[in-house]
């Protein structure tokens, strides 16, 4: 009886604190939401402690909300990751297990994250990248091939032209002759002329036509993902010689897994010199003060329109990505530079822990069920995330329970990090392990797997791992599936 009387008090408590919320809300009116996502974006941003990246708007966006420090996406490439986020569903459930296919088609009754709000009488907008999207192809076509119609009200597709603007044009890595090769364009022309800026320029379109009802507007920026271009301004904000390197020591991969030392996202396969690699930083580093600035401009106009205080705000990336970490370029890869992303929330009625950062595990699938509890929507049953609203009252909460984010990757590659450790499983358990000590190797630079001394550590996670796969969806057709396609 005590414990029944306990629980109701406990849910009461919550819809309270969840009322005063919502009754601080500006006027009485339904919240905004507008929702920012780049693309390949590691935490190379100034306010998340990068010396180097300089994202002053994003900065100041997380002096207005709260910053996510230990944030990971559930796949590190752009098509699953983005249909987890929108289905808020592990990629086992939803199917979507990289670029192939659609979210609609593996789930045709799924209730995405923004039909929800498209539902419940909001205006919803796509401009560019939400669901996967070719790069730059797609760009340079001005598609969107695998786009889900049901999300949506109005759609905008971006045309630029990528690689092809007139500038000054480096291939920083020589081997790679192809669309995901690290060109580096400083470009010719002001924003306007490039994706983003077209992108901004439609979000703030969208904005002033919608300014009198409740809206949701998704917008996706391609930078920095190849090719990386930026007008020259950008690219004059960065030393090329200053530029520092990820410092990988002699012999790292050497007590990894043969499946996942060998994937060709490495230093030979791109033939990165270490005066390359300055060049590829910097370039990098212009795209994302790039987009930066784009962010800067749609918020400049949401605080022109007065709808600052009746908006949340959110940004993040579809998942992280490799600079030259252990020697790898690029994503689909297990390390925490793939799976850890930036992710800001600005809830303008929340303004007491505004400036502040939370260290606790989260995972991208948690922003669908924070979303529809912010704006006081009842979300579908079955997401697998979990309503961040106790981290914006509180970033150092203590009821918050989450301990384990859970990243599945190419080549069976399954991942479960905790505060102290992360441990990996390629070819869901029979292609080798990884296991890194993250209070005294926060580099994950040494494999303690095959070493004695952590066998009772390692089964503890192994264990851990298999109750958390199978909680995301995890059947043995995925295996089989897998296999099949390598």
């Amino acid at each position: 009886m005590t414990n029944g009387l306990t629980n109701n008090f406990r849910a009461l408590t919550a819809c309270f604190v969840l009322a005063v919320s919502l009754t601080g809300m500006a006027g009485a009116r339904k919240p905004n939401v507008l929702f920012f996502m780049s693309d390949d974006l590691n935490t190379a941003l100034s306010g998340f402690g990068h010396p180097q990246c300089q994202t002053p708007m994003l900065d100041r966006l997380a002096a207005d909300g709260v910053r996510f420090e230990n944030m990971h996406c559930q796949y590190p490439v752009c098509g699953a990751s983005r249909s987890s986020i929108m289905s808020g569903l592990y990629p086992y459930t939803n199917g979507t297990l990289g670029n192939a296919g659609t979210l609609r088609g593996n789930m045709p009754d799924v209730v995405t994250m923004s039909q929800l709000f498209r539902q419940n009488g909001y205006h919803v907008g796509r401009v560019s990248k939400i669901y996967h999207m070719g790069i730059p192809g797609e760009i340079i076509a001005g598609t969107a091939e695998r786009d889900d119609p049901h999300s949506w009200d109005e759609v905008v597709n971006i045309k630029a032209p990528e690689q092809n603007a007139p500038g000054i044009k480096t291939n920083w890595s020589p081997k790679d002759k192809g669309s995901q090769a690290f060109v580096g364009v400083e470009a010719e022309g002001d924003d306007l002329v490039h994706a983003d800026g077209m992108a901004a320029d439609h979000a703030i379109d969208f904005l002033k036509r919608n300014q009198d009802q409740p809206f949701f507007l998704a917008c996706g920026f391609v930078r920095p993902h190849v090719p990386l271009v930026a007008p020259a301004k950008y690219f004059d904000r960065y030393d090329r010689a200053a530029m520092i390197a990820p410092v990988v020591p002699e012999g790292d991969l050497e007590d990894v897994p043969q499946i996942i030392r060998g994937y060709k996202r490495n230093s030979s396969t791109y033939d990165v010199t270490p005066e390359l690699h300055k060049g590829l930083l910097e370039a990098y580093y212009a795209s994302v003060s790039y987009m930066d600035a784009q962010v800067g401009r749609v918020l400049d106009c949401l605080e022109e329109l007065g709808l600052k205080e009746n908006t949340i705000v959110v940004f993040t990336s579809d998942h992280g990505y490799l600079l030259g970490h252990h020697n790898k370029f690029q994503k689909q890869h297990l390390f925490e530079e793939s799976t850890r992303v930036p992710f800001i929330v600005s809830v303008p009625w929340m303004k007491d822990r505004h400036g502040e950062a939370s260290r606790h595990i989260t995972e991208l699938i948690d922003l669908y069920p924070s979303l529809a509890e912010l704006a006081g929507l009842e979300a579908p049953d079955g997401l697998h995330g979990e309503s961040l609203l106790p981290l914006l009252n509180d970033p150092a909460s203590k009821d918050w329970k989450k301990e384990v984010a859970f990243t599945i990757s190419r080549s069976g590659g399954e991942s479960i990090r905790t505060h102290d450790w992360r441990f990996n499983q390629w070819n869901y358990g029979r292609g080798g392990m990884e296991l890194y000590d993250l209070k005294n190797d926060p580099g994950e630079f040494t494999n303690l797997a095959e070493n004695p001394e952590y066998a009772e550590r390692l089964e503890q996670l192994r264990k851990q791992l298999d109750a958390k796969r199978l909680e995301a969806g995890y059947i043995e057709k995925n295996s089989k599936k897998k296999r099949k396609k390598k």
